[in-house]
């Protein structure tokens, strides 16, 4: 921790350790914090609207001695621009709601609030979080997509611009744009945390995401949202005794370096002494992407019904959406909600000893070019089912490009997973 690059690089509660150890102050890491979004942002645009640095070192200092109390210190915080904050507008990347103020913060952002964390700005989000992209460019290479739709928030992350940020997923928002740029990204079990003040796009599959460097920051940020004790100890990393493997044919295309990868964490599982069961389970995962988008399309047309008034303000992507959604019966849609129960049924009862699943996170790196945020199939089988599920990096191709892999829990069994992740970027590590 010599220099101000590698204070700003530091995880959450690293900074945290830091700051009750006496390594280093506040203030330091606030700077940092604002010295790699000065350097970075004009090439990466990760953020909508933001404080100016002297802004929020005055906001700062005027309740120090409340931050200096605090869980988090007054440390910064990014906020996906379909969030709700009550001193920033949300304009959900739409200019349907350019200069849109809130009354109030999102539950999640009040929440993180009263434990000291300081919103920074509000992160770049495609298009009602949905397909059309905005200005954010992916920081592990500039020529290539983010991913959507909490492109900001991946990109803040990864590029070592804020410790902590809040996004969204109702297809593969978090866990696509964490496994293009190389974050950690984590969405709980369907309902573990409130959606209150977030913009609703599909409410069967909406949930809330939280972006990080380390596992650990992670659980403490968890913790937080839950009103639970939260602590910045080093938490303990637990060795799954069996993982489920769901390689990626199964869900639809995915490259040869994403197999490889895949494979090379199925090896070092097995050099752990760690049991492996290859999955198999015909269409019934493909099957999933199907239904997700029936139930996504279903729901998107009626929770954007003022929206679809002024079609003309629309992307030609969600409004295709919309049609698509208008015109699918309703038994349709209930017999897809009705198959995601009975496919995540079914598929712990196919390996009942196996702790957690490991899936490509994404079908390959981050595609070339800014015009699309990449195909979002490799999450929607998980997001259908509700389930908890985190990407971890470590993996890259051959040109050092991040490729994701994520591991999948059992619902309502966040806090086993994530004990799991964290021994699980050790070892990609």
């Amino acid at each position: 921790m010599s220099n101000n690059i590698e204070l700003n690089e530091m995880g959450l509660c690293q900074m945290l350790r830091a700051i009750e150890e006496g390594v280093c102050t506040t203030e330091a890491l606030i700077n940092a914090c604002f010295e790699r979004i000065e350097a970075r942002e004009p090439e990466v645009g990760a953020w909508q609207v933001k404080r100016s640095r002297d802004e929020y070192l005055a906001y700062y200092q005027a309740n120090k001695a409340f931050f200096d109390a605090s869980l988090l210190k007054g440390l910064p915080l990014g906020v996906k621009d379909i969030i709700d904050t009550e001193e920033m507008p949300t304009e959900m990347g739409s200019p349907i709601h350019t200069g849109r103020q809130p009354v109030e913060d999102a539950t999640c952002v009040a929440l993180i609030r009263a434990a000291g964390g300081i919103v920074l700005g509000k992160t770049v989000t495609t298009e009602f979080a949905y397909f059309k992209p905005g200005k954010t460019k992916n920081p592990a290479d500039l020529t290539r997509t983010p991913g959507g739709s909490s492109s900001g928030s991946a990109a803040a992350i990864a590029d070592g611009m804020v410790p902590m940020a809040l996004g969204s997923q109702t297809a593969a928002s978090v866990i696509r744009p964490a496994a293009y740029c190389g974050a950690i990204g984590y969405v709980g079990s369907r309902g573990e945390f409130s959606l209150r003040g977030g913009q609703p796009l599909a409410q069967s599959l909406d949930s809330l995401g939280l972006f990080a460097r380390n596992v650990e920051d992670i659980q403490l940020l968890r913790a937080v949202l839950l009103r639970q004790t939260a602590s910045t100890k080093t938490s303990e990393l637990v060795a799954p005794k069996c993982v489920l493997v769901c390689r990626g044919e199964l869900v639809g295309d995915t490259s040869p370096a994403m197999e490889s990868a895949t494979q090379k964490a199925v090896d070092k599982l097995k050099a752990q002494d760690v049991k492996v069961i290859v999955l198999e389970a015909g269409d019934r995962i493909k099957d999933m992407v199907d239904h997700h988008i029936n139930i996504m399309a279903w729901e998107v047309c009626r929770n954007l019904a003022i929206e679809s008034f002024q079609k003309n303000q629309l992307s030609d992507p969600l409004a295709a959406l919309m049609d698509q959604g208008l015109n699918i019966d309703r038994s349709t849609y209930v017999a897809s909600l009705d198959a995601t129960q009975a496919c995540r049924d079914w598929l712990w009862s196919y390996a009942p000893e196996a702790d957690v699943i490991l899936a490509p996170a994404a079908p390959d790196i981050a595609p070339l070019g800014h015009a699309a945020t990449g195909a979002p199939h490799m999450s929607r089988p998980w997001q259908a089912m509700g389930l908890p599920v985190i990407n971890v990096p470590g993996m890259k191709d051959t040109s050092g490009v991040p490729l994701g892999l994520q591991l999948i829990g059992k619902v309502r069994e966040d806090d086993d997973l994530l004990r799991h992740a964290g021994w699980f970027k050790e070892l990609l590590n």
